[in-house]
């Protein structure tokens, strides 16, 4: 486990990361993912190198190495998630993926949350942001221009639960009540929700560091500390804390500017229930949100909505300390539309923009982002983004990256990064 680094310390890191990527020729792993992975991972790749040759010609190019998780990896290996592949994404220090098969209810965990806890990448970077011409269920999408902070590796999602009727959970069960005087039903299946101060602080480190880095007004701290006092209440409390001992110098609280904080930033906290409703009423309210695991994965996708679906919001996993990094697809698998030809690629496109920012190849980035603007106010769209407009021709994922492509048009005199 990495050390929780201090606001200077984390720059620094954060600039030797950035160093250490100053290559032109960079190996990058990658999972194509299950289910619809054998869709949009070879129109994603295709977008990737297209604009990396457009922006750079042939001083940069970036050398694909697959490695194995899901499905694929059972097959070959019997393992769902292979040393190997941890040890590759390690070594390498950034990655890319598709999506990955999790059974409801049954069978095995999480690989995508494996993989955030085995490398430590306590940090679930989603930035939200609409894209002119998608049909929306909101008014004003175009509001929504918010980055989220979840924290990635601990809270329910830690995995510390036990099977009702279970002996061990009579064990426990009997435990709880005996030296605490807890009465929790007998047929009841129990989990364990830790939230530490070290795992909430770095994550807000991070995002308060991310909102100074970019020139934003406001970070608000999402938690349900009205009712889980000693976890999501403690959340809150650390935040504060943080902001007093590490950024007082360029961001205060709510509590201590009487709601005016002059040229800082103002840090504030909502309860996570009326945050879900303030962002369908004014998300414009909000730049930068700090939130605990369980509300991060909730938001994410409500935000994601109203932009136009989570087929067009990206993700990244990032442990800012040590720079080890891997994006990802932020959806599911979607087995039924498995090798059809026919899902967006957006979401796993968009992550790859945000792999290049992180590497610092920000030209080649901007160039996807700006096709990816200008084919979707030309109607050249899939299906899910179809929905509710009038469109000449709904793309497969294979065109809709052909698309991308044809409307890169680069500049002269374009910045080698």
């Amino acid at each position: 486990m990495a050390e929780n680094l201090k606001r200077t310390d984390l720059i620094n890191a954060i600039e030797e990361t950035r160093k250490s990527f100053d290559t032109d020729n960079p190996t990058v792993p990658f999972i194509e993912g299950d289910g619809i992975g054998i869709d949009i991972w070879p129109a994603a790749k295709k977008v990737f190198d297209a604009a990396v040759e457009k922006t750079y010609k042939n001083d940069r190019k970036i050398n694909w190495i697959e490695v194995l998780a899901g499905q694929k990896a059972y097959d070959t290996t019997s393992e769902w998630l292979p040393d190997k592949t941890l040890e590759t994404f390690n070594e390498y220090g950034v990655g890319i993926k598709g999506p990955l098969t999790t059974p409801v209810g049954e069978g095995i965990r999480s690989i995508n949350v494996a993989i955030r806890q085995e490398l430590d990448l306590y940090v679930c970077l989603r930035p939200i942001k609409y894209f002119k011409g998608i049909q929306t269920p909101t008014k004003n999408p175009q509001d929504v221009d918010i980055t989220l902070f979840r924290e990635n590796t601990e809270d329910v999602y830690a995995g510390k639960e036990l099977e009702n009727s279970s002996e061990d959970v009579e064990k426990l069960n009997n435990f709880l009540k005996q030296e605490f005087g807890w009465d929790i039903r007998i047929d009841s299946g129990i989990g364990i929700k830790p939230i530490s101060q070290t795992a909430s602080e770095r994550l807000i480190r991070a995002a308060l560091n991310y909102a100074v880095e970019n020139d934003k007004k406001n970070v608000a701290l999402v938690h349900k500390g009205n009712i889980m006092k000693f976890t999501e209440g403690a959340f809150r409390k650390w935040g504060y804390d943080l902001v007093k001992s590490e950024f007082s110098d360029v961001a205060v609280s709510w509590e201590d500017c009487g709601g005016d904080p002059g040229d800082k930033i103002l840090v504030q906290d909502v309860i996570a229930d009326a945050f879900l409703q303030q962002i369908l009423i004014k998300p414009q309210m909000f730049d930068v949100i700090a939130t605990t695991n369980l509300n991060g994965d909730y938001a994410s996708d409500a935000l994601a909505a109203q932009i136009g679906g989570i087929g067009i919001s990206p993700g990244g996993n990032i442990n800012y300390e040590n720079g080890k990094a891997v994006f990802e697809a932020t959806h599911g698998t979607a087995p039924k539309y498995a090798g059809q030809d026919k899902t967006n690629p957006g979401s796993l496109i968009l992550s790859g923009v945000m792999m290049f920012r992180y590497m610092g190849w920000n030209s080649a980035a901007d160039l996807i982002v700006n096709s990816m603007e200008k084919t979707i106010l030309e109607g050249k769209v899939t299906y899910d983004l179809a929905r509710g407009r009038s469109v000449k021709k709904i793309l497969s994922s294979s065109e809709f990256a052909n698309a991308l492509i044809s409307n890169m048009k680069t500049s002269k005199g374009r910045s080698s990064k």
